[in-house]
């Protein structure tokens, strides 16, 4: 295998992905290459230095702003130069269809949503994949190269820095005038639930009969300081919380999950599968949430919610 080449513009998610391909380019030899790209890189370059064995740049002017058409210009040069075997792009908005351009532009297979990676003895990257909206798993064989891979923020764990200092290939590319002309940019209004950084995160699923029980969330969140995480339907169907845990939402490692009345499907499942412990509350004992629960309590959650809640303020109320 020639090497592995890992982009995204999302720095946190890029040393995800450098770790993984750690992981792969010394099972097989290979060198990893980190790509960064834009028009000022300084600081992303050195982020990465000890985390690959080279670090391929290419600054422009015209790369300022995320112009998709542009960074797959970048993309393929760079897979022109070193020739990977393995291209793994970090999922994030820009990321996904930067993925699908490049994958056209080089006829080259593209595999989304990946959970897990490996490479068979031929050389051909296997991925597992959350298909039918998460709820189930498909094992799938890239046999065209470069096999392009797409994975989420927290799938793979980031590793410690490397001692060793990559190299630094500057790329020097002709990058046409951009064919859109940005005329404003606006920050978007929106609440950061800091979920994906959470060390505790207490979650709320179908279980609540109505929106002003997550009080009772609430007040266990605040004794313990942790955030408030929630399945999609309580967010994307009834509009409790702003945003939800799962593999088409957020991506979370706790050191703790609490997880009251979640059933738990593969599409959540998707999304907590980096926390440390896993606890579960729920009513029915079929529930699938206990197979990957650490502890699991067999009861309803307007009984438990409110005891723990109990108990917890005596514990504090002692330790003051």
């Amino acid at each position: 295998m020639t090497g592995i080449l890992v982009y995204s513009e999302d720095l946190d998610l890029q040393l995800q992905l450098l770790s993984k391909g750690r992981e792969l380019s010394n099972n097989l030899a290979a060198k990893l290459y980190a790509l960064v790209i834009g028009s000022n890189v300084e600081g992303h370059v050195a982020s990465v230095l000890n985390y690959s064995d080279a670090v391929i740049t290419i600054e422009n002017k015209s790369l300022e702003h995320y112009d998709v058409e542009l960074y797959k210009i970048g993309v393929v040069e760079a897979v022109k130069r070193v020739n990977p075997d393995v291209i793994l792009i970090g999922a994030t908005k820009f990321g996904k269809e930067l993925a699908a351009r490049t994958a056209a532009a080089l006829d080259a297979g593209c595999m989304t949503e990946c959970i897990s990676l490996n490479i068979d003895k031929e050389g051909n990257l296997l991925a597992e994949r959350l298909i039918y909206g998460g709820s189930s798993i498909a094992l799938e064989k890239s046999r065209r190269k470069p096999h392009i891979a797409v994975i989420s923020k927290n799938i793979f764990k980031r590793l410690e820095p490397s001692t060793k200092v990559a190299e630094v290939l500057r790329l020097d590319t002709d990058h046409p005038k951009s064919k859109v002309q940005i005329l404003e940019k606006r920050e978007k209004s929106k609440s950061d639930t800091g979920l994906e950084e959470a060390s505790i995160i207490v979650a709320a699923g179908r279980g609540f009969k109505k929106k002003e029980d997550l009080d009772l969330l609430r007040e266990l969140s605040s004794i313990l300081g942790s955030k408030i995480g929630c399945t999609r339907p309580i967010s994307a169907d009834n509009g409790w919380l702003d945003e939800w845990i799962g593999i088409s939402g957020k991506k979370v490692k706790p050191r703790l999950y609490i997880a009251f009345g979640i059933s738990g499907t593969i599409q959540h499942a998707a999304g907590i599968r980096g926390s440390q412990i896993i606890v579960s509350v729920n009513q029915d004992e079929a529930a699938g949430i206990f197979e990957i629960s650490d502890y699991g309590i067999l009861g309803d959650l307007y009984t438990i919610l409110p005891a723990l809640i109990k108990v917890l303020k005596k514990v504090k109320k002692t330790e003051s």
